[in-house]
């Protein structure tokens, strides 16, 4: 390894479809797709040029009935062209209800990509979480939890804020809200693992705008 390289950190490794991610494996290039999924043409075509110009996994948008159902068929012409990249399922408010529905698209995806920010709030975060954890489990799937800081739990922060406006103290507004998308991801992770979900099905992620900021969340 050359000397300018920082040494990587230890992490468990996760198979996407094909593709070994951390652990020992080399760094992996993920892209995702900007087409209206349920466009099977302009979808595949993008997918081909994509893994084409070097990508070894891509994400594809899983946000309605006709995004779940043409994901099968986006796998078969996949197929056809020989393009074995593995797809991975971005779901959203609904995915809970699109992978117990569209068993087919569930099957085919080889990972699927949870926001714990935006698949409900209170309660109904909890259940619809579970509802894709028991999915993945069913079908032996690895989930990547994706905190994302425009989309962070609102009671999550807010708790974190009202704890830290009553020290003597307090800490800026970027440190408070970076500590609650770890908390976030980590307690997502925790709740998978009582799920069900292996650590090796689980791949944790934060996206922040700023890379000072990205940087602080990842140390």
């Amino acid at each position: 390894m050359p000397s300018s390289l920082l040494p990587r950190k230890s992490t468990q490794q996760v198979r996407v479809g094909k593709m070994l991610v951390g652990g020992d494996a080399p760094i992996v290039v993920q892209s995702m797709t900007n087409t209206d999924t349920a466009d099977v043409d302009a979808t595949v075509r993008q997918v081909i040029e994509l893994a084409e110009a070097g990508s070894e996994i891509v994400r594809i948008t899983v946000n309605n009935d006709d995004a779940a159902k043409a994901v099968p068929v986006i796998r078969t012409r996949l197929d056809m062209a020989h393009c074995s990249v593995p797809l991975v399922g971005d779901f959203h408010y609904n995915g809970h209800t699109l992978l117990q529905e569209y068993s087919d698209c569930a099957d085919v995806l080889d990972k699927y990509r949870i926001n714990p920010g935006n698949v409900g709030q209170g309660e109904k975060r909890d259940i619809r979480f579970c509802q894709m954890i028991e999915q993945a489990c069913l079908r032996n799937k690895p989930v990547r939890i994706g905190v994302n800081w425009g989309s962070l739990d609102p009671q999550l922060l807010a708790r974190k804020l009202d704890k830290n406006a009553a020290v003597a103290s307090p800490r800026s507004l970027e440190t408070v809200t970076r500590e609650a998308l770890v908390d976030s991801a980590l307690n997502s992770a925790e709740l998978a693992q009582r799920e069900g979900l292996r650590p090796d099905q689980i791949i944790l992620s934060a996206k922040v705008s700023a890379v000072p900021e990205l940087v602080a969340v990842y140390r």
